[in-house]
Protein backbone atom coordinates (compact mmCIF):
# COMPACT_ATOMS: atom_id res chain seq x y z
CA UNK A 1 0.00 0.00 0.00
CA UNK A 2 1.45 3.33 -1.11
CA UNK A 3 0.86 6.87 0.12
CA UNK A 4 1.67 9.72 -2.27
CA UNK A 5 2.46 13.27 -1.21
CA UNK A 6 1.80 15.80 -3.96
CA UNK A 7 4.52 18.27 -3.04
CA UNK A 8 6.94 20.78 -4.41
CA UNK A 9 8.60 23.48 -2.34
CA UNK A 10 7.21 26.10 -4.73
CA UNK A 11 3.84 27.78 -5.01
CA UNK A 12 1.77 27.88 -8.17
CA UNK A 13 2.55 24.42 -9.48
CA UNK A 14 -1.08 23.28 -9.24
CA UNK A 15 -0.76 20.80 -6.37
CA UNK A 16 -4.42 20.98 -5.33
CA UNK A 17 -5.78 20.67 -8.88
CA UNK A 18 -3.40 17.80 -9.57
CA UNK A 19 -4.47 16.10 -6.33
CA UNK A 20 -8.16 16.46 -7.22
CA UNK A 21 -7.79 15.01 -10.72
CA UNK A 22 -5.31 12.24 -9.93
CA UNK A 23 -7.11 11.01 -6.82
CA UNK A 24 -10.57 11.04 -8.41
CA UNK A 25 -9.37 9.39 -11.63
CA UNK A 26 -7.33 6.83 -9.69
CA UNK A 27 -10.48 5.98 -7.74
CA UNK A 28 -12.45 5.61 -10.99
CA UNK A 29 -9.82 3.34 -12.52
CA UNK A 30 -9.41 1.23 -9.37
CA UNK A 31 -12.91 0.61 -7.99
CA UNK A 32 -11.63 -2.29 -5.87
CA UNK A 33 -9.48 0.09 -3.81
CA UNK A 34 -10.39 2.68 -1.20
CA UNK A 35 -8.77 6.03 -1.86
CA UNK A 36 -8.08 8.56 0.89
CA UNK A 37 -7.21 12.21 0.27
CA UNK A 38 -5.58 13.91 3.26
CA UNK A 39 -5.56 17.67 2.71
CA UNK A 40 -2.58 19.09 4.61
CA UNK A 41 -2.81 22.60 3.19
CA UNK A 42 -4.51 25.33 5.29
CA UNK A 43 -6.07 26.74 2.12
CA UNK A 44 -7.92 23.41 1.77
CA UNK A 45 -8.38 23.88 -1.97
CA UNK A 46 -8.38 20.20 -2.88
CA UNK A 47 -11.05 19.59 -0.22
CA UNK A 48 -13.26 22.33 -1.66
CA UNK A 49 -12.83 20.92 -5.17
CA UNK A 50 -13.74 17.40 -4.07
CA UNK A 51 -16.75 18.69 -2.14
CA UNK A 52 -18.21 20.24 -5.27
CA UNK A 53 -16.07 23.26 -6.06
CA UNK A 54 -17.00 26.93 -5.93
CA UNK A 55 -19.22 28.31 -3.18
CA UNK A 56 -20.89 24.95 -2.62
CA UNK A 57 -17.57 23.25 -1.87
CA UNK A 58 -16.51 26.06 0.44
CA UNK A 59 -19.79 25.91 2.38
CA UNK A 60 -19.51 22.15 2.88
CA UNK A 61 -15.90 22.50 3.99
CA UNK A 62 -16.73 25.15 6.56
CA UNK A 63 -19.45 22.90 7.97
CA UNK A 64 -16.95 20.06 8.44
CA UNK A 65 -14.42 22.36 10.10
CA UNK A 66 -17.00 23.99 12.37
CA UNK A 67 -18.20 20.85 14.14
CA UNK A 68 -17.46 20.56 17.86
CA UNK A 69 -14.82 18.01 16.95
CA UNK A 70 -13.82 19.07 13.43
CA UNK A 71 -14.03 16.37 10.78
CA UNK A 72 -10.72 17.57 9.39
CA UNK A 73 -6.97 17.22 9.73
CA UNK A 74 -7.14 19.68 12.64
CA UNK A 75 -9.59 17.45 14.49
CA UNK A 76 -7.52 14.33 13.81
CA UNK A 77 -4.12 15.81 14.73
CA UNK A 78 -5.52 17.57 17.82
CA UNK A 79 -6.96 14.33 19.20
CA UNK A 80 -3.73 12.48 18.43
CA UNK A 81 -1.71 15.02 20.43
CA UNK A 82 -4.18 15.45 23.31
CA UNK A 83 -4.65 11.71 23.85
CA UNK A 84 -1.19 10.59 22.63
CA UNK A 85 -3.03 8.08 20.49
CA UNK A 86 -3.86 7.09 16.94
CA UNK A 87 -7.44 8.33 16.48
CA UNK A 88 -10.14 6.33 14.75
CA UNK A 89 -9.90 7.61 11.18
CA UNK A 90 -13.58 7.05 10.41
CA UNK A 91 -14.48 9.61 13.10
CA UNK A 92 -12.83 12.34 11.03
CA UNK A 93 -13.28 11.36 7.38
CA UNK A 94 -16.22 11.53 5.01
CA UNK A 95 -17.24 9.55 1.97
CA UNK A 96 -17.00 12.28 -0.66
CA UNK A 97 -19.78 10.85 -2.87
CA UNK A 98 -22.26 11.65 -0.09
CA UNK A 99 -21.46 15.36 -0.60
CA UNK A 100 -20.64 15.34 -4.33
CA UNK A 101 -22.24 12.56 -6.37
CA UNK A 102 -19.81 13.14 -9.26
CA UNK A 103 -16.97 11.69 -7.18
CA UNK A 104 -16.54 7.88 -7.11
CA UNK A 105 -18.01 5.94 -4.19
CA UNK A 106 -14.58 4.69 -3.08
CA UNK A 107 -12.99 8.08 -2.39
CA UNK A 108 -12.75 9.38 1.18
CA UNK A 109 -11.54 12.73 2.51
CA UNK A 110 -9.77 13.88 5.64
CA UNK A 111 -10.44 17.50 4.84
CA UNK A 112 -8.18 20.48 5.03
CA UNK A 113 -8.82 23.15 7.62
CA UNK A 114 -7.83 26.81 7.76
CA UNK A 115 -7.10 26.37 11.46
CA UNK A 116 -4.17 24.11 10.58
CA UNK A 117 -2.02 27.25 10.50
CA UNK A 118 -3.18 28.10 14.03
CA UNK A 119 -2.51 24.53 15.18
CA UNK A 120 1.06 24.58 13.86
CA UNK A 121 2.63 26.11 17.02
CA UNK A 122 0.98 23.40 19.15
CA UNK A 123 2.34 20.68 16.85
CA UNK A 124 5.81 22.24 17.03
CA UNK A 125 5.65 22.54 20.81
CA UNK A 126 4.61 18.91 21.14
CA UNK A 127 7.52 17.85 18.93
CA UNK A 128 9.91 19.90 21.10
CA UNK A 129 8.81 18.49 24.45
CA UNK A 130 11.13 16.68 26.81
CA UNK A 131 10.89 12.92 26.88
CA UNK A 132 7.94 11.50 28.82
CA UNK A 133 7.24 8.02 30.18
CA UNK A 134 6.16 6.01 27.15
CA UNK A 135 7.18 8.84 24.82
CA UNK A 136 10.97 8.86 24.69
CA UNK A 137 11.22 10.84 21.46
CA UNK A 138 8.41 13.42 21.11
CA UNK A 139 9.88 14.78 17.85
CA UNK A 140 9.69 11.38 16.18
CA UNK A 141 6.28 10.54 17.66
CA UNK A 142 4.80 13.83 16.47
CA UNK A 143 6.25 13.57 12.98
CA UNK A 144 4.84 10.05 12.62
CA UNK A 145 1.22 10.94 13.44
CA UNK A 146 0.19 10.49 9.81
CA UNK A 147 2.52 7.54 9.31
CA UNK A 148 0.63 5.71 12.05
CA UNK A 149 -2.62 6.66 10.31
CA UNK A 150 -1.30 4.98 7.14
CA UNK A 151 0.05 1.91 8.92
CA UNK A 152 -3.33 1.29 10.53
CA UNK A 153 -5.09 1.16 7.16
CA UNK A 154 -5.76 -2.13 5.42
CA UNK A 155 -3.92 -3.06 2.25
CA UNK A 156 -6.74 -2.04 -0.10
CA UNK A 157 -6.18 1.68 0.58
CA UNK A 158 -4.19 4.21 -1.44
CA UNK A 159 -3.48 7.60 0.13
CA UNK A 160 -2.87 10.98 -1.51
CA UNK A 161 -1.67 13.97 0.53
CA UNK A 162 -2.17 17.49 -0.75
CA UNK A 163 0.45 19.77 0.76
CA UNK A 164 1.44 23.34 1.38
CA UNK A 165 4.49 24.60 -0.54
CA UNK A 166 6.18 25.97 2.58
CA UNK A 167 8.11 23.36 4.55
CA UNK A 168 6.13 23.97 7.72
CA UNK A 169 5.62 21.48 10.53
CA UNK A 170 2.40 20.16 9.01
CA UNK A 171 4.11 19.68 5.65
CA UNK A 172 6.75 17.67 7.48
CA UNK A 173 3.99 15.45 8.90
CA UNK A 174 2.60 14.84 5.40
CA UNK A 175 6.06 13.97 4.09
CA UNK A 176 6.66 11.56 6.97
CA UNK A 177 3.26 9.95 6.38
CA UNK A 178 3.94 9.22 2.71
CA UNK A 179 6.00 6.62 0.93
CA UNK A 180 6.32 8.39 -2.44
CA UNK A 181 6.38 11.90 -3.87
CA UNK A 182 4.50 13.27 -6.86
CA UNK A 183 6.23 16.54 -7.77
CA UNK A 184 4.25 19.01 -9.92
CA UNK A 185 6.65 21.09 -12.00
CA UNK A 186 6.03 24.18 -14.10
CA UNK A 187 7.95 25.21 -17.20
CA UNK A 188 9.46 28.32 -15.63
CA UNK A 189 13.11 28.62 -14.70
CA UNK A 190 12.46 28.57 -10.94
CA UNK A 191 11.28 24.96 -11.06
CA UNK A 192 14.84 23.69 -11.42
CA UNK A 193 15.81 25.61 -8.28
CA UNK A 194 12.74 24.30 -6.48
CA UNK A 195 13.65 20.70 -7.32
CA UNK A 196 17.14 21.26 -5.95
CA UNK A 197 15.64 22.75 -2.78
CA UNK A 198 13.28 19.79 -2.43
CA UNK A 199 16.17 17.35 -2.07
CA UNK A 200 18.05 19.71 0.26
CA UNK A 201 15.02 20.00 2.56
CA UNK A 202 14.53 16.23 2.72
CA UNK A 203 18.13 15.02 2.71
CA UNK A 204 20.25 18.02 3.64
CA UNK A 205 23.25 19.52 1.91
CA UNK A 206 26.79 18.23 1.71
CA UNK A 207 28.47 19.63 3.68
CA UNK A 208 25.71 20.79 6.04
CA UNK A 209 25.60 24.46 6.94
CA UNK A 210 27.98 25.08 9.88
CA UNK A 211 25.35 26.96 11.92
CA UNK A 212 21.81 25.80 11.14
CA UNK A 213 22.63 22.47 9.52
CA UNK A 214 22.01 20.52 12.71
CA UNK A 215 18.60 22.08 13.30
CA UNK A 216 17.01 21.09 9.99
CA UNK A 217 14.35 18.48 9.37
CA UNK A 218 16.87 16.57 7.23
CA UNK A 219 19.39 16.40 10.07
CA UNK A 220 16.83 15.30 12.67
CA UNK A 221 15.31 12.71 10.32
CA UNK A 222 18.77 11.35 9.51
CA UNK A 223 19.69 11.10 13.21
CA UNK A 224 16.61 8.94 13.70
CA UNK A 225 17.25 6.90 10.55
CA UNK A 226 13.77 7.76 9.25
CA UNK A 227 12.75 6.29 5.91
CA UNK A 228 11.72 9.24 3.76
CA UNK A 229 9.44 9.08 0.69
CA UNK A 230 11.02 8.51 -2.71
CA UNK A 231 10.30 10.60 -5.78
CA UNK A 232 7.92 8.61 -7.92
CA UNK A 233 6.99 11.11 -10.65
CA UNK A 234 7.71 14.67 -11.67
CA UNK A 235 4.45 15.92 -13.16
CA UNK A 236 4.83 18.62 -15.80
CA UNK A 237 1.86 20.91 -15.22
CA UNK A 238 0.58 24.23 -16.64
CA UNK A 239 3.12 24.19 -19.47
CA UNK A 240 0.91 26.00 -21.96
CA UNK A 241 0.56 28.95 -19.60
CA UNK A 242 4.16 29.89 -20.36
CA UNK A 243 5.46 29.16 -23.86
CA UNK A 244 3.04 26.75 -25.45
CA UNK A 245 3.20 23.00 -25.01
CA UNK A 246 6.11 22.04 -27.26
CA UNK A 247 8.46 24.88 -26.32
CA UNK A 248 7.64 24.62 -22.65
CA UNK A 249 8.28 20.88 -22.52
CA UNK A 250 11.64 21.44 -24.16
CA UNK A 251 12.47 23.99 -21.45
CA UNK A 252 11.43 21.49 -18.79
CA UNK A 253 13.58 18.81 -20.37
CA UNK A 254 16.66 21.00 -20.54
CA UNK A 255 16.49 22.50 -17.06
CA UNK A 256 14.39 20.73 -14.45
CA UNK A 257 14.78 17.28 -15.97
CA UNK A 258 18.55 17.72 -15.99
CA UNK A 259 18.39 18.54 -12.28
CA UNK A 260 16.23 15.48 -11.60
CA UNK A 261 18.34 13.15 -13.70
CA UNK A 262 21.55 14.40 -12.07
CA UNK A 263 20.03 13.69 -8.67
CA UNK A 264 18.98 10.23 -9.85
CA UNK A 265 22.50 9.46 -11.04
CA UNK A 266 24.01 10.60 -7.74
CA UNK A 267 21.34 9.14 -5.42
CA UNK A 268 19.13 6.55 -7.15
CA UNK A 269 17.81 5.39 -3.75
CA UNK A 270 15.91 8.70 -3.51
CA UNK A 271 13.65 7.57 -6.36
CA UNK A 272 11.08 4.80 -6.29
CA UNK A 273 12.41 1.61 -7.87
CA UNK A 274 11.46 0.37 -11.32
CA UNK A 275 11.39 -3.22 -12.53
CA UNK A 276 14.02 -2.51 -15.18
CA UNK A 277 17.35 -0.71 -15.30
CA UNK A 278 17.42 3.03 -16.03
CA UNK A 279 20.62 3.65 -17.96
CA UNK A 280 20.05 6.89 -19.86
CA UNK A 281 18.31 10.24 -19.58
CA UNK A 282 15.59 9.24 -22.12
CA UNK A 283 14.91 6.11 -20.04
CA UNK A 284 14.67 8.26 -16.93
CA UNK A 285 12.27 10.76 -18.51
CA UNK A 286 10.05 7.98 -19.83
CA UNK A 287 9.72 6.44 -16.37
CA UNK A 288 9.86 9.37 -13.97
CA UNK A 289 8.08 12.20 -15.80
CA UNK A 290 4.34 12.51 -16.36
CA UNK A 291 2.88 15.25 -18.56
CA UNK A 292 -0.25 17.32 -18.02
CA UNK A 293 0.64 19.88 -20.66
CA UNK A 294 -2.64 19.48 -22.60
CA UNK A 295 -4.66 19.72 -19.43
CA UNK A 296 -5.18 23.41 -18.72
CA UNK A 297 -8.61 24.87 -19.58
CA UNK A 298 -10.61 21.68 -19.28
CA UNK A 299 -8.79 20.63 -16.10
CA UNK A 300 -9.21 23.98 -14.36
CA UNK A 301 -12.91 24.27 -15.27
CA UNK A 302 -13.60 20.68 -14.21
CA UNK A 303 -11.90 21.20 -10.85
CA UNK A 304 -13.76 24.48 -10.28
CA UNK A 305 -17.03 22.56 -10.67
CA UNK A 306 -15.88 19.58 -8.61
CA UNK A 307 -16.32 17.31 -11.63
CA UNK A 308 -13.82 14.68 -12.80
CA UNK A 309 -12.94 15.13 -16.47
CA UNK A 310 -14.56 11.81 -17.31
CA UNK A 311 -17.93 13.32 -16.36
CA UNK A 312 -17.49 16.67 -18.11
CA UNK A 313 -19.33 17.47 -21.34
CA UNK A 314 -18.69 19.99 -24.08
CA UNK A 315 -20.37 23.20 -22.98
CA UNK A 316 -19.94 26.71 -21.64
CA UNK A 317 -19.19 26.87 -17.90
CA UNK A 318 -19.14 29.75 -15.41
CA UNK A 319 -15.76 30.20 -13.69
CA UNK A 320 -15.48 33.01 -11.13
CA UNK A 321 -16.44 36.25 -12.87
CA UNK A 322 -16.48 34.75 -16.37
CA UNK A 323 -19.91 33.23 -17.09
CA UNK A 324 -19.01 31.57 -20.40
CA UNK A 325 -15.78 29.58 -20.45
CA UNK A 326 -15.95 27.20 -23.36
CA UNK A 327 -14.75 23.63 -22.96
CA UNK A 328 -14.83 21.63 -26.15
CA UNK A 329 -14.70 17.89 -26.66
CA UNK A 330 -11.15 17.89 -27.95
CA UNK A 331 -9.94 19.62 -24.77
CA UNK A 332 -11.74 17.04 -22.66
CA UNK A 333 -10.29 14.12 -24.59
CA UNK A 334 -6.77 15.53 -24.46
CA UNK A 335 -7.10 16.39 -20.77
CA UNK A 336 -8.39 12.96 -19.82
CA UNK A 337 -5.67 11.32 -21.90
CA UNK A 338 -3.05 13.38 -20.04
CA UNK A 339 -4.46 12.45 -16.62
CA UNK A 340 -4.68 8.76 -17.58
CA UNK A 341 -1.05 8.81 -18.69
CA UNK A 342 -0.06 9.98 -15.21
CA UNK A 343 -2.45 7.71 -13.31
CA UNK A 344 -1.14 4.70 -15.26
CA UNK A 345 2.25 5.34 -13.60
CA UNK A 346 0.81 5.34 -10.08
CA UNK A 347 0.87 1.97 -8.34
CA UNK A 348 -2.13 0.85 -6.27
Amino acid sequence: MEAYAVWNNKGGTGKSTVTFHIASRFAEKNPDRRVLVVDMCPQANSSMLLLGGGQSGETKLLKLCSETTPKSVVGYISEAIIKLSTPNLSDFTIKVHDENEKIPQNLFLLSGDGNLELLAPAITENASRSALPGLSDPWLWTHEILKRLRINLEDDWTVFYDTNPSFSIYTELAICGSTRLLVPVNADDSSRVAVKALFALLHGTNPPHPFFGGYTFAAKASQRKMILPQVHLAIGNRFTQFKGAAAAFAAFSEATADQLYGEFQANPNRFSPRSHKISSKPDFLADYVGELRDFNTAGVVAAHHGTPLSKMRQDYYPVHSDPDVKVNMDQLKQGLKAIDSVVSKIDP
